[in-house]
């Protein structure tokens, strides 16, 4: 019996160290929290401010983003009433080259009277050849369709087709109805032409 009272003692003495020990644990624990939060203390915690942050971006990229909106459709108007002024004077140019071609064609129209027809006849052929050099100075260039130049297509209309004795005119222009034009290398009108068959 006293060897089992004896170990009783034993485990009574390790349950009460066990309880010390765990109570010094617990008080280490809370002292340690304690100390971290003392330490802590003014400064916000790390998850609100991870959140601040993304806040502060988002309302920046917020604010880039109405910026640059803005700045797009401030360019888009601009850009449209540029496109519509620049429609609305497209024609000024060639109209500011042609008023002296129609000066002349005013004074030209007054000298009818005189009754000079040579003089008048000369005047219209001074008027014609200014008016080919003005839209010649702009791009314009007459097509050459001279009888016997292979038809095309891509450049002439044909209108009709003729019988030709010369077997070296068949599909080949033999006359031009009306001239065709390039302004620049662009086709702006075909030229009408009868070819031979």
């Amino acid at each position: 019996m006293k060897k089992a009272s004896k170990t009783a003692e034993k485990e009574n003495k390790q349950k009460v160290k066990n309880k010390e020990n765990g109570t010094l644990k617990t008080e280490n624990k809370k002292q340690k929290k304690q100390a971290a939060e003392e330490a802590h203390d003014g400064l916000p915690p790390v998850e609100e401010s991870l959140e601040e942050k993304l806040e502060e971006e988002l309302a920046l990229q917020k604010d880039k983003y109405l910026r640059l909106y803005s700045e797009f459709e401030n360019f888009r108007r601009r850009t449209a009433k540029e496109k519509l002024e620049l429609i609305d004077t497209a024609g000024e140019k060639i109209m500011v080259e042609l008023l002296p071609v129609l000066d002349d064609f005013k004074r030209a129209g007054q000298s009818l009277d005189s009754g000079d027809v040579e003089a008048i006849a000369e005047g219209v052929r001074l008027i014609a050849e200014k008016l080919n050099k003005t839209l010649q100075a702009q791009g314009l260039k007459r097509m050459s369709t001279e009888p016997g130049t292979e038809f095309d297509p891509e450049l002439h209309e044909a209108i009709t087709q003729m019988p030709v004795d010369d077997e070296k005119l068949k599909g080949k222009i033999i006359d031009t109805i009306e001239d065709g034009y390039f302004l620049g290398d662009k086709v702006i009108r075909h030229a009408k032409v009868v070819i031979g068959a």
